[in-house]
């Protein structure tokens, strides 16, 4: 006879597997490297990649026209991307008075779910490769930006604050002999 269960929302599911899946790759950097910088220096690259990819996913999903600016950037950012591949909507804060850096405040950042950091990797930037997708990303719209953590849940802080500072638009190239 089988068992008859409540039905299970799959977005749940399915986002609990990736925290776990991520968590796994995670364990396996620590395991390949010898120091939580040279981890978080992989997580940013591979961040980075995914960024530069997820793009074209996200155009393609979102119907979202071109930004005009860097607030614009931010805003489709967190209300659109964030809430389209992680299930948040972080608050875009602290803007800086020459409007050219902000922090993403996450309340809850899904990659930290069914984590603790053991006190040898206290250097560990456990949830990096979301500023490497940010980086990837906003790269691929011509904006060169960079980065960082400034607090991180996982470091008993009450939410994650992603900070991100615009360096320079990016001009558009034409890659050498496609004239």
């Amino acid at each position: 006879m089988s068992r008859q269960g409540r039905p299970q929302d799959t977005r749940k599911v399915s986002g609990e597997l990736f925290s776990l899946t991520y968590g796994a790759l995670v364990a396996q950097l620590v395991r390949d490297y010898e120091k939580d910088e040279e981890v978080n220096q992989q997580l940013d690259k591979m961040g980075y990649n995914i960024g530069v990819r997820l793009i074209e996913d996200f155009f393609a999903r979102s119907q979202q026209g071109r930004c005009h600016d860097f607030a614009q950037a931010a805003d489709v950012l967190t209300k659109v991307g964030f809430k389209m591949f992680l299930g948040v909507v972080p608050t875009v804060a602290n803007w800086s008075a020459k409007g050219d850096e902000f922090s993403l405040i996450l309340d809850q950042n899904p990659l930290v779910d069914f984590v603790e950091l053991p006190e040898t990797h206290q250097g560990l930037l456990y949830s990096n490769i979301i500023c490497g997708v940010i980086r990837g990303a906003l790269e691929m719209v011509q904006l060169e930006v960079k980065v960082w953590f400034v607090q991180d849940q996982l470091r008993g802080s009450d939410s994650t604050e992603i900070r991100v500072k615009f360096l320079k638009k990016l001009e558009d190239a034409v890659p050498a002999g496609e004239d």
